[in-house]
């Protein structure tokens, strides 16, 4: 059989049509991200209640009682909840009351809404004002994550966090990056975009926490698959944990929280 070749004029005319072809996908599908991210920008989320306290006491008197404080961003604050029993310092300072060692509880929160890991050095520092918690519960990395900062630069503010507080003689627990590939509040592709860079920043954190001495749970991993499946984890804004969401992440941190108490109370 003879050989059939193109001819040059149209290989050239179909390489260039290729090109603009990959040229008009590839802007095209710039244009649907950001598209999807000027409405997830703009979209109306929950905010802080500012009349929710951000320092409790649960549990029964007697016992010398754990002072308990949460840093990050709005998941230490509960956003999407109204009531500090459904936020995700409440949960597990009720938890940690009502099990076996019966412990009272002394709950603060130095969290800031919309905080990145860049910020943990003035939270670490306010956590550490007066008496000394003797655990921290940190729960960052989702801002990080959907502004695609590099996860190296990110994990490191964290350990640097980690190991002052370490230093300090507190106990740490860090719950990180969730899985953002289960928020409703931003569409796809964007949604697959953030889901992904979340992976990356949690994979950073663990080693950045190890290393700095700290306790890792794994929230993407443990709590990524109910999330995913059922739309009531969330609150009305689609992003934000809603009270149940906020339970399967006390229960998911709950076994290492009290395992740091545990330590703690040795001390």
């Amino acid at each position: 059989m003879s050989e059939r070749f193109i001819p040059s004029g149209l290989a050239g005319r179909l390489g260039r049509a290729a090109t603009f072809s990959l040229i008009a996908g590839t802007v095209g599908g710039a244009a649907v991200l950001a598209g999807q991210a000027f409405a997830a920008r703009h979209r109306q989320y929950a905010q802080p209640e500012l009349g929710l306290a951000l320092r409790a006491t649960v549990g029964r008197a007697g016992a010398p009682p754990l002072r308990l404080v949460l840093l990050g961003d709005s998941s230490a604050l509960g956003v999407g909840v109204g009531r500090l029993d459904d936020t995700i310092g409440g949960q597990l300072a009720n938890l940690l009351a009502e099990g076996s060692s019966g412990r009272r509880v002394h709950l603060s929160s130095v969290g800031v809404s919309g905080s990145r890991s860049t910020d943990l050095a003035t939270q670490v520092a306010r956590a550490l004002l007066g008496e000394r918690p003797d655990v921290a519960v940190i729960l960052i990395g989702a801002n990080d994550a959907t502004t695609l900062r590099r996860p190296a630069e990110a994990a490191a503010y964290l350990g640097a966090a980690v190991h002052r507080l370490r230093e300090a003689g507190v106990e740490v627990v860090v719950g990180t990056c969730p899985d953002l590939g289960a928020v409703r509040a931003i569409a796809p592709p964007l949604r697959h975009l953030v889901g992904w860079s979340g992976r990356r920043v949690a994979r950073a954190q663990t080693a950045a926490v190890l290393d700095a001495g700290g306790t890792v749970v794994d929230l993407a991993t443990e709590t990524g698959p109910v999330f995913r499946a059922d739309a009531g984890t969330l609150c009305h804004d689609g992003y934000h944990p809603s009270a149940d969401g906020y339970r399967v992440w006390a229960h998911a941190l709950l076994p290492a929280v009290a395992a740091a108490a545990a330590v703690a109370s040795r001390h």
